[in-house]
């Protein structure tokens, strides 16, 4: 009973001495780590401070926009520097700590690998957080994809109203490839948008017609044979230019603001300009029992260049969308037409 009790004694003592080294190598790290957490924080801290005082600076007019934006960025780089360094030397203590945890002194079964991860970790934090500010500050152009389609008409002495043509069955459709600048460094309200787009006006006459050219002018006469439909369509490659106004909100990183576009309601004012590069007119009939389409191409008095203003306005992607052409559609017809359309607009960041 005796050397029982002595055993029972000494696996007791075995087992508080396993539990005290591990108790002590946890609190260690635990420890270290929250070092880590500090300086890290300390850091971040001191680089509000220094670009609130940047801010204070370029809100008094002390120093440029330019200057400003600079400033902030070394700051950045210097506080991730600061952090690398101060927390490379927690590092090294923390994998004295698993060394000795290796050798038997503490434990086992750790490694650098758990300080790799804790320093790793806040280092390319902070290399991120410097990344996305330099983002926002110096990326002030985005492209767009730009895709519209709707109904198109002709204003007749300043009227579509009793058109000669199919108002559900004329579309436009467009298609084209922007930029959108923001205009201020400071402030999202302002962005300058352009670009080049493809146009496609149709046309499609009421009560069996077709366009004929008589001379100079282009008029429309009543087909010979039933059509089942009759198009008149004109291709044109135009430079559009907004004045777009965005009231996305702009977001803040690192005490500057950071700007999207396309996050909430957005107006564009503008034009466009460019020429017609096809003009092309689809008859579709029956004859003989035979489906018959012909495709008549040629210039058809169109005019060489196109000239019109535009707006839009929406929220997010998709907007309202409403263009006219300043320049008449026909060269020289006695009464002038130019082409209008309304439908739906899309820009895809």
């Amino acid at each position: 009973m005796k050397n029982f009790t002595l055993l029972l004694a000494a696996l007791l003592c075995l087992f508080l001495t396993q539990a005290n080294a591990q108790g002590t190598f946890e609190a260690r790290a635990y420890a270290i780590a929250e070092k880590i957490e500090k300086i890290t924080q300390e850091e971040k801290v001191a680089l509000k401070v220094e670009v609130e005082t940047i801010n204070e600076q370029l809100s008094n007019s002390e120093i440029t926009q330019e200057y400003a934006d600079q400033q902030k960025l070394m700051a950045a780089e210097k506080r991730a520097a600061n952090i690398q360094e101060r927390a490379a030397l927690a590092h090294q203590e923390l994998s004295d700590l698993v060394q000795e945890k290796v050798d038997g002194t503490v434990g086992k079964n750790y490694r650098s690998k758990f300080s790799k991860h804790i320093t790793a970790s806040i280092i390319v934090g902070a290399e991120q957080e410097k990344d996305t500010l330099k983002k926002f500050i110096k990326n002030r152009t985005v492209s767009q994809f730009v895709f519209a389609a709707g109904l198109n008409n002709l204003v007749t002495n300043n009227a579509v109203a009793h058109s000669d043509y199919r108002y559900l069955g004329s579309h436009f459709y467009e298609l084209g490839f922007t930029w959108n600048s923001r205009i201020l460094n400071d402030h999202n309200l302002l962005h300058a948008k352009y670009g080049l787009s493809v146009m496609y006006n149709n046309l499609r006459p009421t009560d069996n017609r077709v366009f004929v050219e008589n001379g100079n002018e282009t008029i429309l006469e009543t087909s010979t044979i039933d059509l089942k439909d009759s198009r008149f369509r004109n291709v044109s490659l135009v430079v559009p230019l907004h004045l777009e106004f965005d009231f996305s909100k702009s977001q803040r990183i690192l005490n500057s603001n950071g700007f999207k576009t396309h996050q909430g309601f957005r107006v564009g004012l503008g034009g466009y300009a460019g020429v017609n590069v096809k003009s092309k007119q689809i008859l579709k009939y029956s004859l003989e029992g035979n489906d018959n389409k012909n495709r008549e191409r040629g210039d058809f008095n169109v005019n060489d260049f196109v000239y019109g203003i535009s707006a839009y306005g929406g929220y997010q992607a998709v907007s309202l969308y409403a263009k006219y052409d300043l320049n008449p559609l026909f060269k020289d017809n006695a009464i002038d037409q130019n082409n209008v359309s309304l439908g739906v607009r899309i820009d895809l960041n």
